[in-house]
């Protein structure tokens, strides 16, 4: 919306130069589907726009700055994963239904945002904060959202005391995670997508609910 985009120096930006800082961003998230992070340069981006490297500077620093905004942008979605954990059941065939729609909606998420999500890994894996800190936040959402899931579940009585539901919740991310950005790696093991679901979502049932799940 007109007035809430600045260019580099504060200006506010109008219509035309909103739109004309949305192209670049599309434009540069679809050069990262094809190419190494490092390998995409300002002057590229801008000719794929359409537009000059100068007009690409208005708007951002450096092609990394505008990697950070499409990762922000990325993480504010992301932040929407926690819907799929909370207020659901994990009792009975619900809680089956519940791991399956976890499992199906954290994978679709990953491969709708591969190639972002390669840059914020590398990003984070090589230490610079600002990477981690929307890797975290994306992950944090549905860490926080399981951990109350298995609190609930403690305080029924379905789970165990002794279960650390932060620990749990927080391994089952991480694997969440690990596999999704791995899904084109399990064809090399012979694995199908429509093998992959299920036995991830029976991992999650086993999780948090300690169970094997009713179906």
């Amino acid at each position: 919306m007109t007035g809430q985009v600045r260019t580099v120096d504060g200006r506010v930006a109008g219509r035309r130069g909103q739109a004309t800082r949305q192209k670049l961003l599309d434009c540069l998230s679809e050069m990262l589907s094809a190419s190494p992070y490092r390998d995409v340069k300002v002057i590229d981006v801008a000719r794929k726009a359409g537009t000059s490297p100068a007009t690409f500077y208005q708007y951002f620093p450096d092609v990394e700055g505008a990697v950070l905004e499409l990762a922000e942008g990325m993480a504010k979605e992301g932040t929407g994963l926690t819907e799929l954990v909370a207020g659901r059941s994990w009792v009975g065939k619900a809680g089956w239904q519940s791991a399956e729609e976890l499992v199906e909606g954290f994978l679709d998420f990953w491969r709708r945002h591969d190639a972002i999500l390669r840059v914020v890994d590398l990003g984070a894996a090589e230490g610079d904060k600002r990477f981690y800190k929307i890797r975290m936040k994306i992950l944090s959402s549905v860490t926080g959202s399981l951990t109350e899931s298995i609190k609930e579940l403690q305080a029924r009585g379905k789970v165990d005391k002794d279960v650390s539901p932060a620990a749990v919740a927080g391994s089952l991310v991480v694997m969440l995670s690990g596999v999704a950005s791995h899904q084109k790696g399990f064809t090399t093991w012979g694995v199908k997508q429509a093998e992959l679901r299920p036995n991830l979502a029976l991992l999650v049932h086993l999780g948090i609910t300690g169970k094997k799940p009713v179906r």
